[in-house]
């Protein structure tokens, strides 16, 4: 199985090779389409040389991750694979050698489906090729803001652009920032919330990372924000690594902080309310104030308790 282009954000440049080496030892290729926002219109699935291609529809086709998702989408075999396709007996589809149904409906999520196809006629092939090129180039001018700033982690060749170009996404590492400040992608995360973002993806595909995957919708003033923001807290990783604040109480590693936190009478860290309610100036015009302060995230998992009614409750007095 190969995905295309890759969940590292890049394109990869000989897939075509790679499909025919599978094929040589008589194997099979599988390519996950697990984003198209940086294929349809330019590239067509069908010729790179797999033998079954799952389009999936969440965020190119206008439906979220989750909620229906994220796996919903057609997928499409070659000629000599259309015998082993899964059928659907109640809705009279496929043959008796055919496996029975993966889906309550015989195509697939009914509720899902109408509004990929609205979208798609609402875009047309135009409109879906410039939300490609629109989604590449967001992603690109993600990468070359942050480039100075951070290691982007995979790229390809492109000039013009510290280690070159991405497809739909780029790899923030910030694992080289925690061995000199001591500060985490996790840190990273929480902080973003202060600065009014929810955190892009958190060390997937890579621990310790972030991977930034903005679409066509996002505008030039919204990417501006999240770039100044991941600048400002480099800055804000380059105070600790100095030694100006403490690896253990700096604004990165109480993050998020909360209007109460910062009402209070007390206030004992080595960094003031100010820097860590408006790290940036255009938070003072608009706040996101989030409604709970640092939590540990996998207490919940390591933590089992029952929720269970108790069972005297079922039995009357």
């Amino acid at each position: 199985m190969i995905t295309y282009p890759s969940t590292y954000g890049v394109f990869e440049s000989r897939v075509k090779e790679l499909c025919e080496l599978v094929h040589s030892f008589g194997g099979r290729v599988y390519v996950d389409g697990a984003n198209m926002n940086a294929l349809v219109g330019v590239a067509a699935p069908g010729e790179f040389g797999g033998d079954v291609s799952h389009l999936n529809l969440h965020k190119t086709f206008c439906i979220p991750h989750g909620g229906g998702g994220p796996g919903v989408g057609p997928v499409c075999v070659v000629e000599d694979l259309v015998p082993f396709l899964p059928a659907h007996r109640s809705a009279g589809l496929g043959a008796a050698g055919q496996v029975g149904a993966v889906s309550a409906a015989p195509l697939g999520n009914a509720a899902v489906l109408p509004i990929s196809w609205m979208y798609v006629r609402m875009m047309g092939a135009e409109g879906l090729q410039f939300a490609t090129e629109s989604a590449i180039l967001a992603a690109n001018y993600v990468a070359a803001r942050t480039a100075g700033h951070y290691d982007i982690h995979f790229s390809g060749e492109i000039a013009g652009l510290k280690g070159g170009g991405v497809a739909h996404e780029c790899i923030l590492d910030l694992r080289p920032l925690k061995d000199s400040s001591g500060v985490s992608a996790e840190d990273v995360a929480k902080r973003l919330i202060d600065y009014g973002f929810h955190a892009p993806t958190l060390s997937f595909p890579v621990a310790g990372t972030l991977m930034v995957e903005p679409t066509e919708s996002e505008s030039l003033a919204e990417l501006d924000r999240f770039c100044d923001a991941m600048i400002a807290i480099r800055g804000e990783i380059a105070k600790v690594e100095a030694g100006q604040w403490p690896k253990e109480d700096n604004p990165l590693k109480h993050a998020p902080h909360t209007a109460e936190a910062l009402l209070a009478a007390d206030w004992a860290h080595a960094y003031t309310r100010e820097e860590a309610a408006y790290p940036v100036a255009s938070l003072r015009r608009q706040k996101y104030w989030s409604p709970v302060g640092r939590v540990d995230n996998v207490y919940g998992d390591r933590n089992l308790f029952c929720a269970c009614v108790p069972v005297e409750n079922y039995y009357g007095a």
